[in-house]
This record gives C-alpha cells, structure tokens and sequence, in this order.
C-alpha cells in the first residue's frame, strides 16, 4: 500500500473545493441508466486506513465539500466513520442515494455522523422509477427515506434524471416532492454511459429540449416562490432564454449564466478504489489521472494532464478541442463546448456537445434537427461509453414513428393545476414557438463581437 505525502500545499494545489467520492461501487439497485454500471464492489476499494488517509489528503489540498455516492454509500460498512472523519477534518459531508434501506435509525445515525445533506435520487413517478432502477418498490423506498430524513431534521432534496421515460412526467413529480418535505431538485441530462449507452432509445434527442427546457423552467418559477429550489446539473442548458434564471435559482444576477466546465478547477471525481478524475461522471480510460495508491493528491490534481486540461480557459489553447457546431458557436470561448462529459459520451471525444439549448434553438430558427443514433456500442465496463452518429434533416419533416418521442401532448400535469390553468400544454406549445422566432429574429440582425457573447 502507498501512502505518498503531500507537501505542505501552494496556492495552485488548493485551486480545488469540491469532491464526489465514490466510496463502493456496491449497489442494491440495477439501473438501466447507470453510467458506472454500479452493482458489485469494485476489486480493490481503498482500505479503511487508506480511506481515511484520502480524507486527510482532501483537507491538506483545500477540499471544502465531499459528497459520499456510490454505487450506494451506506452499503460499505464503515460509510459513516468516514463521514465523521471528514467532518473533522473540517470539510462538509453531503451524501447522495437512492434510499432503498434507509429506516429511521439509519437517518438518525447519519445526521449525528455529521452528513449535513441528503439528495434522494428519484427518476419520475412510481412504474417509471421502478422500471429505470430496476427494483420494484424502489420509488416507495425512496420516499420513505425522504419521510425518515424529515422525521430527524436532515435537510434532504432530489435529484433526477431527464430521459424521455421520466420527462412527461416531470410536473407530478415536481408535486410529489415538494409534498414530501424536499427544499432543492437538481436536474442532470441523462447520457449514454455505462448502462445507459446500452439503453439509448431512452435518451432525449437534441431538438426534444426545444420542449423540455420551458417545461422545466415553469416548474422552477413554481418551486422559486415556494422555497423549492430547482438546480440546473452541469449538462443541463446552455445560454438559452432561462438559462441565468435557473443557474441564479430564480434570482438572476451578472454571473448566473454558465461559464464553463470546471473538472478539475473546482471539482474532482474520486472512484472505490483510489483512481482521480476531474469530474466523477467523466469516462475513466480518458480521463484518469492516476491512483492515491501510486501518487499523492497534490500531485495528481497539479501534474496529470488528465486533470489539468481546463486549466487553458481564457486562452486561446482553451477552445483547440472544440469541433463541429461548438467550435462556430458565438458563446464558444466561456463555453468550450460546455460538458465534457456528456460530449465524450456520445462522440468519444470531448469538443462538440448536442444537449444544448442555445443550439437547438439555433438549429431550429435554420429549419435543422439534429438526431443521434448509436453507431458503435460500448464495451461493458465502469464508465465507457459507445459512438453516436449526429444527423440532420429539415426541422419541419414529418418525424419517423417513436413510440417513446417527447412531445407537449405527452406531459402529464397535476390535476389541481389543470384545474387552475386547462391551457398549460397550449402556453407551452406557444412558448416553444415563440422562443424559436425570437432566435430567428436574433439570427437575422448584424452582430458586433460584443453582441455575440451578450448572454
């Protein structure tokens, strides 16, 4: 076993704040979209000396934030000294989970370890939950988990994928968990990685998000006014017409705009056993910069490549690995092409990203939609991914016959909310029109250089 020592840290080695560690890839769930095709523990998970060795090694570097994930974080047997001794190092622990044999004893237990945040994963309503996590009772669990943290004083929120099994419906969700006690719903795209690449028909095609994204924007005004605060993840959005509203959560500000992907700036992945990547969704065998095992967390962070490369934002390098629409986009300088992951994912290079809303908008006002297909399958492992083809047609062509297509007719309203408004899915259906005219509008006027980076 390594145990390599960090010198005392500089001011480049504590440019990172925030990591998600990945205690076990151990999971009692079987998610169809599971990008780390979580469910046995990895061979070789990091020791509980080890572990706690990390846990320093986090604190040394200027790590402020960890969030325990998994796989399932609780189902490694020491989850919780861990969680304390990362509070005593002085940095926040925060956990992610799906709830599946969470009691109330458990939730008692993990406040008084010093977990001062739960998020509950939570992927639509009950059938369609249980059909993507791939246990019946899953949905059920997850909400009575929600019940246990409440019951202890946790504070707790959820967080969900959107694919076009839990898109439709996001509005009952939305209600289902503002009555269940939850204060935030951070939204992630998912993306065909690990599990998820074998299941693709259930991925979101770009011109879907034409629908989407004004859907989720209605249910954060909601939730803004009532203390319900809905969080855009890192692979949702894009300069698009909410985009400061849902990135400043119902308060824009000057910066509440995406400003680029910030792997390994201020963020870090931590996988079971020991491996660092600059963002835990990021695909290991591109992005791995090493092991904790072979080299100390300072080292890995300031030295590897693998976890440097944002480090050319503002530059003119910044923008080289940039290709296709994002390399002709106006934003593409603060964007660079916004995820990395979810690019990578679908092109196996990183540089041109198909789930943005800005582009879609673009493409649109052009009478162009793009439509992924998979072309080559992945391999099976932890965090690989296949290769998608990207197509275009006319916007207006008859789409082929879908039968899980997302459109306006397919979302799935409370019906105290149709009650109060029955024309929800018309508002909508204008809004998405309307949003396309704007952009054609906006295409069609001469841009100065300023104009073209105004957001």
């Amino acid at each position: 076993m390594s145990q390599a020592t960090s010198a005392a840290p500089n001011f480049s080695s504590r440019r990172k704040s925030y990591a998600v560690w990945e205690t076990t890839l151990k999971c009692n769930l079987a998610c169809t979209h599971c990008g780390s095709r979580a469910g046995e523990a990895r061979v070789n998970e990091l020791s509980r000396a080890e572990a706690f060795d990390l846990v320093r090694q986090m604190a040394e570097v200027g790590i402020t934030e960890v969030t325990m994930i998994g796989g399932e974080a609780f189902l490694r047997s020491d989850w919780l000294d861990i969680a304390e001794e990362i509070t005593r190092q002085g940095m926040i622990c925060s956990m992610t989970t799906g709830g599946y044999g969470i009691n109330r004893t458990t939730a008692q237990r993990m406040k008084d370890a010093g977990i001062n945040q739960i998020s509950v994963s939570v992927d639509g309503m009950r059938q369609t939950h249980d059909k993507l996590r791939g246990k019946i009772g899953s949905w059920r669990y997850a909400f009575e988990t929600m019940e246990h943290l409440n019951a202890v004083g946790l504070y707790f929120g959820a967080n969900t994928q959107v694919n076009r099994l839990s898109a439709p419906e996001f509005p009952l969700l939305y209600q289902a968990l503002v009555d269940a006690g939850a204060k935030a719903w951070q939204i992630q795209m998912t993306v065909p990685m690990g599990n998820a690449a074998d299941n693709s028909d259930i991925l979101m095609q770009p011109h879907e998000l034409l629908i989407f994204h004004p859907l989720l924007a209605h249910l954060a005004k909601r939730g803004y006014q009532q203390g319900f605060y809905v969080q855009p993840g890192n692979n949702y959005g894009y300069y698009g017409p909410y985009d400061r509203m849902l990135r400043g959560f119902g308060r824009e500000t000057e910066f509440s705009f995406w400003r680029g992907c910030y792997a390994g700036l201020s963020t870090i992945g931590i996988e079971a056993d020991g491996t660092i990547k600059g963002c835990p969704s990021l695909p290991t065998a591109a992005y791995s910069g090493g092991s904790i095992r072979d080299a100390s967390l300072v080292e890995i962070l300031t030295e590897r490549d693998e976890l440097t490369f944002n480090l050319k934002a503002g530059t003119a390098a910044g923008t080289e690995h940039l290709w296709g629409f994002c390399k002709t986009c106006d934003f593409a300088a603060l964007c660079r092409g916004a995820c990395n992951w979810t690019a990578h994912v679908f092109f196996d290079r990183r540089g041109n990203n198909p789930y943005c809303h800005h582009r879609a908008l673009v493409n649109a006002s052009n009478n162009v939609r793009e439509t992924v297909m998979i072309r080559r399958k992945a391999n099976g492992l932890p965090f690989d991914n296949g290769v998608f083809d990207l197509t275009t047609s006319d916007f207006d062509a008859p789409l082929a016959v879908d039968p899980l297509s997302f459109s306006v007719d397919k979302i799935q309203w409370p019906e105290a909310w149709l009650q109060a408004n029955p024309h929800l899915s018309t508002e909508l259906s204008q809004e998405v029109q309307r949003n396309i005219e704007t952009m054609r509008q906006a295409q069609q006027r001469p841009k100065s250089t300023t104009q073209a980076v105004k957001v």
